[in-house]
């Protein structure tokens, strides 16, 4: 078949994918930081951490937001790149599709409403039971999306029957192997794009005026959070990358850039993959290593790219994904420990920072957003040519829409998520320079 159309295809979906999950990631750690903001307001009675609340509630709900535009967009792809594939894997997807379409009406109907409009009108417990319930309910969409998206790569609890899946065992079809590890880090990676974005603008913050103690105590609640998911971060990869090399080895080979099967084990650490030559150019490599992390065959042989002849997945893109990943995850990991020792004996207070290490701190602001859309795109690249792994291929559910219909919506969805993009970060740093609009009380005056 025409690859061109399936090329597309496949870019304007892992788009799509990829600014879902930035804001569903983004909207999910800020609530439960929300959240950790009210308990300790009650706690302390510090109006700091009212303060930071205040501030931070308006990019939870932007996030949210955006969130919910970008799922729209995918469901439309899942019907017009790919229609074919609901009707094979309909008896899966379409039970816990619904349960998290469910999951955000109970949430955005029964207390965002509350949690965004009634600080002032309702007690202080119930507020805050609300914001618990709203990030109770963001965590309960995200585990619905991602019980499906762990399927598609580990499939579990339905077997094909006539070209369609059909379920005898919801509990495996829900807990596959990959979920667990998927779930942790999609928790870690969340927790660190919403605490790199707050360590970034309160220290752009600390360049230009003093910090008031709102701003401190955010500060304060992202370094320790940062700073634990960063820690994490290498044993839940480490388990996922050995699920991976269990269930899918094309994607392990390729994330290792290993190429002849029974070959010493050796880990790419960089180089230039080339799929016509079968080799990874100026490879700089760990003989040895790595070994947990790719797949074996019945023999125990390790199983390389050559085992896969014309069912690769993309290897360039695969290997450099998962190296960005590891990247940020260890540049993250430097930042916010050595802030953690820069300020652990001065109460957790940013402005005592260099003025040079507060620039690096910015400089790190969208790190963590940057880890969940390389890790996006690695899980979706690394699957292909699969749509269900090891069953279904992505040319056997193709729509017919002709290569132009394909580069004009590419065109449109990409300058769409452009611009909300920018407008997302224009709101960012206008906040992070004059505040933000206060909440005024029913009939009274703004605080």
């Amino acid at each position: 078949m025409d690859i061109v159309p399936l090329l597309l295809a496949r870019i304007q979906f892992t788009a799509s994918l990829s600014f879902l999950a930035l804001f569903m990631a983004l909207s999910l750690a800020l609530s439960w930081m929300l959240l950790f903001f009210k308990l300790c307001a009650h706690r302390t009675g510090r109006p700091g951490w009212t303060a930071a609340y205040r501030f931070w509630v308006r990019f939870f709900a932007l996030s949210f937001v955006l969130a919910l535009a970008a799922a729209l967009p995918v469901l439309i792809q899942l019907g017009s790149l790919w229609p074919g594939l609901m009707d094979k894997i309909g008896n899966v997807a379409g039970p816990l599709i619904g349960f998290g379409v469910l999951s955000v009406f109970i949430l955005k109907s029964c207390f965002l409403g509350v949690m965004l409009f009634g600080q002032r009108r309702v007690s202080a417990g119930a507020h805050t039971l609300a914001v618990f319930m709203v990030a109770l309910g963001q965590a309960a969409t995200l585990f619905w999306v991602l019980a499906l998206q762990s399927w598609v790569q580990t499939p579990a609890g339905a077997t094909l029957i006539d070209a369609r899946y059909q379920v005898y065992d919801w509990r495996a079809v829900i807990f596959n192997p990959s979920f667990g590890w998927n779930l942790g880090l999609m928790a870690l990676w969340s927790a660190l794009a919403a605490a790199f974005l707050i360590l970034g603008v309160t220290a752009l913050q600390a360049l230009r005026r003093r910090l008031d103690e709102g701003e401190r105590c955010a500060f304060k609640a992202a370094l320790v959070a940062a700073a634990a998911a960063s820690l994490l971060q290498g044993p839940v990869l480490d388990g996922a990358g050995r699920v991976m090399a269990e269930h899918q080895p094309a994607k392990a080979a390729a994330a290792a850039g290993y190429w002849k099967s029974g070959a010493e084990p050796a880990w790419a650490l960089f180089g230039w993959p080339d799929a016509r030559a079968q080799a990874t150019r100026a490879e700089l490599a760990l003989p040895g290593v790595g070994e947990a992390w790719l797949g074996r065959d019945a023999q125990g042989l390790y199983q390389g790219l050559d085992k896969f002849s014309g069912m690769q997945p993309p290897v360039a893109a695969t290997f450099w994904t998962l190296r960005a990943v590891m990247l940020l995850g260890l540049a993250m990991l430097a930042v916010s420990l050595l802030t953690l020792a820069f300020t652990a004996r001065r109460g957790l207070d940013p402005s005592l920072l260099p003025r040079w290490w507060l620039r690096m701190v910015v400089a790190m602001l969208y790190a963590g957003g940057l880890a969940v859309l390389a890790g996006g795109v690695f899980s979706v690249a690394g699957m292909q040519p699969y749509a269900v792994n090891a069953t279904i291929t992505q040319s056997e559910v193709l729509g017919t829409a002709s290569v132009p219909v394909l580069a004009a919506s590419l065109a449109g969805y990409l300058a769409l998520y452009a611009a909300l993009l920018a407008a997302f970060n224009g709101m960012l740093f206008h906040a992070a320079r004059y505040g933000v609009v206060p909440v005024r009380k029913p009939g009274g005056l703004s605080p």
